[in-house]
Order: structure tokens, then C-alpha cells, then sequence
């Protein structure tokens, strides 16, 4: 496999992940699985010691620049230790699907520690049915949704019987710098990106101009009546949408992706477009029962876009832009909803928002790293610009395996911050899209009801597409998905 050439310091969208993580709004992203049968614990390990030297970031730790003179750098943890990476957790036999859920989320909720490369892996015991759950942990300074993809494809197999490793050179440190030297190359590098991201931007807004030019009168005033709304409005905040409480509730569900993709054939739209549809079907049922008002009120959603092109499969840190969407609550019928949602986000890529937004965020790196990192940490507003963050990632459609133990479940995990107090990350995998949704848990005290009323949103839209629901294959039937509707203590584990 050939390794991506990944540079050694930050971007000023990376670094903003470090500048504006906050104890209550911590900024990992991650994944929770389950697997058939019992991984072994050494043997697991013993294996990611085998494939670190593809993981060239995974042995990495954050490095500041002297005075934040320039963004920090990834640099070799000369003290790296896997047994401070790979956890064991142990609940007590037979371990129920609803106490492997509650550790979830108490596992998921800390913040990373910058001592070390700013990941973790959490391999869980005990589990009812002889199965082993998995938590995996990954700063969002480190990579986006679509290089965590490509990341999981490395740690996990594609088969039950994968060919042997070959032998593998760890990384090796590179010289000692002085501290002068890191002066110079922070203020070089800071110059450096300050220039390009000015240089980008002068582009980019030329593009712009003359991509107005070229179009006719009525497609400006269109994409400006499709811009303005969403950039000059404030949003109606919800029930979730208050500063955070430091307390996190997770929530996951998952689908048949020929369902999805049956509804679309349907009805139109897109994949994405059917995944919104549901989605804000449950949060409008959900602030429905919480006594709230859905007459005359939109959900906007920040949807982030990938802007990773083909030749930058594999390189890692953060390559996206966001697409504004936003959706009024009060469309009870599930088939017109989605076609309100086709029409607003085919307006919005159409005009090309995400490009547009790009391009000033590209002005992140005209400044200066002190700058960002002192704004990071004074950073706070309770009036955010959306009332939640939605993305989708497309994953592997087939099985991955681990140690020859098929994955039978892949719920993402997604942060939330500031007053944003849900987010949900879908992914496909195996045939499935597996929705995990965070909610803050002061603000969202009922936050496990949500399941059910995705369930219900997602039947009634495949009920008004006509579509008969997917049985679930033999390998299906024989595993319990985790669920939340106890609200018992999980049993501590021990480590």
C-alpha cells in the first residue's frame, strides 16, 4: 500500500478543531461497533502494532509552536505505548445491549489527551451472546469523515482470512529541531499559508465573478433569493439548542440501505435527501412531544460537504465545506416533505453554496495562528447559526472483519458544540445505513425516545413510496442491535 504524504503541521481548518474544543464540547469523532464472536484481546493488539507503520499519523502528537507563532505539528511520540491507545473494558456476564450503550456514552464523552497521538480504542467484554463490542476515539484534527473511512479499511479486513502482513519498518524520528529553528519554520509556515489562502481566495472570487457574468439575470437573482435566507436570518432555537452541559446522550438506529435507495427510485431526490426526510420527521415528533410548536418553524441543518477530490483518497486531516439546508417542521405528509427537501438542497447545489462557503474559509489561513487560538478559547455564543449538524458518509457496502469476526454493527459517533446540542452522522455499511446521533443529555432528558420515532418516520416514507420493507438476511437474525430503552446503569468495567 502506498502511504499518503502527510504534512507535518497543521491547516488552519485542523487547527481550529484544537482552538475551540472545550471540556463540555469536546471535538472527537468516532464509530461504535459490534462483532461476531470473541476478538482476542493480545491478538487485536498485536495486530495494530503490525499495521502502525501504515498509520504513520497514529504515532504522532500534537506539538505546539513556540508563542502559537504558527499552527502545531504532528511530530513522533518518542514515548509511544499501544497500552495507552487499546483499552480493554469488562462488563459483567451476560452484559445487555442497553448497559453496552450507557458505557458508550460514557467512554465517548472525555476529551482526548494532547499528550499523546489522539486516538483510542476500546475493546468491551462480556457481552451477552459471546459477541465484542468496540469503541474507536479520533480527534477531528486528525481527519474528516471520508479519510476515517479510509482509515477504518486499513485497521479492519476485507475478509475473514486475510493474507499475512508483510514485514513493516516502524517510523523513525527525525532529528532533534531547536528552538529557533521552530520560530523560523512557524513564522515561515504561517506566512506561507497566509499567502496561499489569500492567493486561493483571490481565485476563487474571480471564478466566482465570472461565472455571474456567464449566467443569465434570472440565475443570479435565483441564487441570490436561495442565499440570503440562510445567511442573513437567525435560526430558531429548539429545545437542545442551549449551551452545553458537559452530559451526552447517544441514540442509533439503522436502516436497509434498498429501502433508502427503493424510496428515492420512487419518489425522487436522492439518497441523502431520504436520510434528511426521515430525520427531520423525528425531531419534529420528538419537540412535538416535548410540548413545543412545530406551525411556521424551519430546522436548519449544517450539512457538511467533502470537497476531498479523487487524488486526495487517503490523505488525511479536513477537506470540507457545509452545505446550509434548512426545512420547515410543520409538513406532516412524509412524501411532500421529501420533496420539499429535493427542491431546497438541489436550489443549494445548484447555486454552488458549498463552493461559495468554501471559498471563505479558505480565508481561516490569512490568520494569524495566535489569533485563532486565542478566539478558540474565548469562543462561545448562545445563538448558534443551526439547530443541528447532519452528515453522511458513504462506507464499504460489504463486511469487515477483524481477527476473521465479521462487524456486525457500525454506528458513527459525531461531537456537538456551543448550543448546536445534536448532531447525526449516517453511514452505509454492509447494506445498511446506521444513523448515531448525539444529544446533549441536560437538554435532551428523553433523548432515547428519538429512536422510536425514526423508526416511525422511516415506515411512513417507505409507506407513501409504496416500498414493502427488506427482510433481514439469516446473519442478521441471529444478533440483538443495541438499543436505549432501559435507562439502567451499565455495570462498571474494569480495565
Amino acid at each position: 500500500m502506498i502511504q499518503p504524504q502527510l504534512a507535518n503541521r497543521l491547516t488552519s481548518m485542523d487547527a481550529s478543531f484544537l482552538y475551540f474544543e472545550k471540556k463540555e464540547a469536546p471535538l472527537h469523532i468516532g464509530s461504535i461497533h459490534l462483532f461476531e464472536g470473541e476478538l482476542s484481546f493480545a491478538a487485536f493488539v498485536e495486530n495494530m502494532v503490525a499495521k502502525l507503520p501504515l498509520l504513520q499519523r497514529y504515532t504522532q502528537k500534537i506539538v505546539p509552536a513556540p508563542l502559537n507563532l504558527g499552527h502545531p505539528t504532528w511530530e513522533l511520540d518518542q514515548a509511544f505505548d499501544i497500552k495507552n491507545h487499546v483499552f480493554r473494558l469488562e462488563l459483567a456476564a451476560p452484559g445487555t445491549d442497553e448497559q453496552f450503550h450507557e458505557l458508550s456514552e460514557q467512554v465517548m464523552l472525555p476529551m482526548l489527551s494532547r499528550d499523546k497521538p489522539l486516538w483510542e480504542i476500546y475493546l468491551v467484554y462480556g457481552l451477552e451472546g459471546g459477541r465484542t463490542g468496540m469503541m474507536t476515539k479520533v480527534h477531528h484534527a486528525m481527519i474528516d469523515g471520508m479519510s476515517g473511512i479510509d482509515l477504518l479499511k486499513i485497521i479492519f479486513d476485507i475478509s475473514p482470512d486475510p493474507k499475512p502482513l508483510p514485514k513493516l519498518e516502524p517510523p523513525v524520528a527525525p532529528p532533534e529541531i531547536s528552538t529557533t529553528r521552530r520560530i523560523v519554520e512557524s513564522l515561515l509556515s504561517s506566512s506561507e499559508e497566509g499567502v496561499k489562502s489569500w492567493l486561493d481566495f483571490q481565485k476563487s472570487i474571480l471564478n466566482m465573478a465570472q461565472t455571474f457574468i456567464r449566467e443569465s439575470p434570472q440565475e443570479n437573482l435565483r441564487r441570490a433569493s436561495t442565499l440570503a435566507p440562510l445567511l442573513t436570518s437567525p435560526v430558531s432555537n429548539l429545545s437542545f439548542n442551549k449551551p452545553l452541559s458537559g452530559s451526552q446522550k447517544l441514540v442509533w438506529a439503522d436502516y436497509f440501505f434498498s429501502d433508502a435507495r427503493a424510496i428515492r427510485a420512487r419518489l425522487g431526490g436522492t439518497v441523502n435527501d431520504v436520510i434528511l426526510t426521515v430525520l427531520t420527521g423525528a425531531i419534529a415528533r420528538y419537540i412535538g412531544n416535548q410540548g413545543e410548536t412545530v406551525a411556521g418553524r424551519k430546522l436548519r441543518v449544517m450539512a457538511p460537504v467533502s470537497m476531498r477530490q479523487e487524488d486526495q483518497r487517503g490523505s488525511l486531516g479536513n477537506l470540507v465545506s457545509v452545505l446550509p439546508v434548512e426545512i420547515p417542521l410543520d409538513v406532516e405528509d412524509p412524501a411532500q416533505r421529501l420533496t420539499v427537501i429535493t427542491r431546497t438542497t438541489g436550489a443549494l447545489k445548484g447555486s454552488r453554496v458549498a463552493e461559495s462557503v468554501s471559498v471563505f474559509t479558505s480565508l481561516m489561513g490569512v490568520v494569524p495562528a495566535s489569533v485563532q487560538a486565542v478566539l478558540g478559547s474565548l469562543a462561545y455564543t448562545p445563538f448558534p447559526s443551526f439547530n443541528i449538524v447532519c452528515t453522511n458518509v458513504p462506507g464499504p457496502q460489504i463486511p469487515l472483519y477483524a481477527l476473521g469476526h465479521r462487524m456486525l454493527y457500525y454506528y458513527p459517533y459525531v461531537p456537538i458544540a456551543y448550543a448546536i446540542g445534536l448532531g447525526c452522522a449516517i453511514v452505509s455499511y454492509d447494506q445498511k445505513l446506521f444513523f448515531g446521533i448525539t444529544l446533549d443529555g441536560k437538554h435532551a432528558p428523553e433523548a432515547y425516545r428519538l429512536k422510536d420515532y425514526l423508526d416511525q418516520s422511516f415506515a411512513e416514507l417507505r409507506a407513501a413510496a409504496g416500498v414493502s420493507a427488506t427482510q433481514a438476511k439469516t446473519v442478521e437474525t441471529t444478533t440483538t442491535t443495541p438499543k436505549a430503552k432501559s435507562r439502567k446503569r451499565a455495570a462498571t468495567p474494569t480495565s
